[in-house]
């Protein structure tokens, strides 16, 4: 009997001490939901509220019309496991002005943006085999985002924008599925300092499969929906010294809540570093966080602009638990 419970009790010791599942993990788009560029990451992916620097709409479409200049961004990660991750994107702000309505004299100052976005990734070097074990050759599946945002400042306060994102998976020869998604966003200025911002992101987004012409008969339709992400956001920028801290919550129906923070330190002239944590779960505290550290150096010539970033990312379940993030940032003033 001593010796059943001792094996009972090793056993439920076992058992308690595993990592809970995560049920986010099983939603499709995991690779949308890494983050987007050497900035963003290397702050943690804190940023939906963050009106400072070059931005993207990615943390929330109505980013864009706070953007300065014309920013062009380009991405590339080192990952493990033959995985890529990479990123482009272009944002642009209008000032035009508007005339008031009758009766009021004058006109005012007025400003849109728009951000335009792509996210690649995917898998190479998988080792195709049938039944037998005989080798078909080396597969690969790659899986994309595009996005594009408009946003609109109505005041000198609030902002809001919208983005519409299509998604395409090639996951195994003729297999491929589309899907569409929408985000809203909106941004309200506190004070110089002090901004806050809400998200909902992939609005009805959803997978629909057919493996009909593998399987033939025995194919199934398939359809597997994104998770919904509501995002809340804070952010504090001191022009001297030029500091920014960013603070999200997110929640999903995956069961997740997640909170994000990030910060932002100019050392020297056009010289920031920053640092982040992403997706510590207050409903899963198993669930492994994400540290990072980055740095960005941008040189000025008058006209244009152009930076170098880079972004360490702690990984989690990988062979060297690294991500690098490498970036090149050009700014038309």
């Amino acid at each position: 009997m001593k010796k059943i419970i001792f094996a009972f009790l090793i056993f439920t010791g076992i058992v308690s001490g595993q990592n809970q599942f995560t049920e986010i993990n099983s939603f499709p788009g995991a690779f949308s939901r890494m983050g987007f560029g050497s900035r963003g990451m290397g702050m943690g992916n804190a940023m939906s509220a963050v009106i400072t620097g070059n931005l993207v709409s990615y943390y929330n479409p109505a980013l864009s019309v706070f953007q300065k200049g014309n920013a062009f961004q380009i991405g590339y990660s080192i990952l493990s496991l033959d995985r890529s991750l990479n990123f482009l994107n272009f944002t642009k702000k209008f000032d035009f002005t508007k005339r008031q309505r009758s009766g009021k004299i004058g006109s005012r100052r007025h400003s849109a943006g728009i951000s335009i976005g792509i996210i690649n990734s995917g898998v190479s070097n998988i080792d195709g085999r049938d039944g037998s074990g005989k080798k078909l050759g080396d597969l690969s599946t790659s899986e994309n985002q595009v996005f594009l945002s408009f946003s609109n400042r109505f005041s000198e306060k609030f902002a809001l924008g919208a983005a519409l994102k299509l998604y395409y998976f090639k996951l195994f020869r003729d297999i491929t599925s589309t899907a569409f998604g929408l985000d809203v966003g909106v941004l309200y200025l506190i004070n110089k300092r002090f901004t806050v911002s809400a998200s909902i992101s992939d609005i009805n987004t959803k997978y629909k499969w057919d493996t009909g012409s593998i399987y033939g008969e025995n194919g199934n339709f398939t359809t597997n929906k994104f998770p919904l992400l509501k995002k809340i956001g804070f952010s504090y920028h001191i022009a001297q010294p030029n500091l920014t801290a960013a603070f999200e919550f997110e929640n999903s129906n995956a069961s997740t809540n997640y909170i994000r923070f990030g910060i932002e330190y100019e050392i020297y002239s056009n010289l920031f570093v920053r640092s982040g944590l992403d997706k510590l779960n207050l409903s899963n505290f198993d669930a492994p966080v994400r540290p990072s550290v980055g740095f960005s150096y941008s040189y000025n010539s008058g006209s244009w602009t152009i930076g170098v970033d880079y972004a360490f990312v702690w990984e989690p379940y990988t062979v060297t638990n690294d991500q690098h993030i490498l970036g090149l940032t050009f700014n038309l003033n």
